[in-house]
């Protein structure tokens, strides 16, 4: 179903538990070149416009932070970056395993 078609009963039932109440969008296919979904927005000036554009939750957050900043920072050396991408894809596995997609 496309986010397009639903009905307001079905946006309605999304004020629940996401992982109880949620509807199946559609997903774009690529042929293995640039897609839709690697479009950066007009209005994205900062990583965290990027991380509410694309609804991440804190753990997908995090690790888009020590991906996108890896190896740059003097406090944060590569190995650390990495130990911190390891420790919140663990916890969003977790997540995904306790409460589904």
């Amino acid at each position: 179903m496309s986010i397009d078609n639903a009905t307001p009963h079905e946006w309605d039932s999304l004020q629940g538990c996401p992982s109880k109440n949620t509807i199946k969008l559609e997903k774009e296919h690529s042929d293995g070149t640039s897609a839709n979904y690697y479009k950066i927005p007009a209005n994205a000036e900062q990583l965290q416009d990027l991380i509410s554009y694309k609804d991440m939750n804190a753990q997908m957050g995090e690790i888009f932070r020590a991906v996108f900043r890896y190896g740059e920072v003097a406090h944060s050396k590569r190995l650390r970056d990495i130990n911190k991408i390891l420790f919140y894809a663990l916890a969003e596995k977790d997540r995904l395993e306790k409460y589904g997609e």
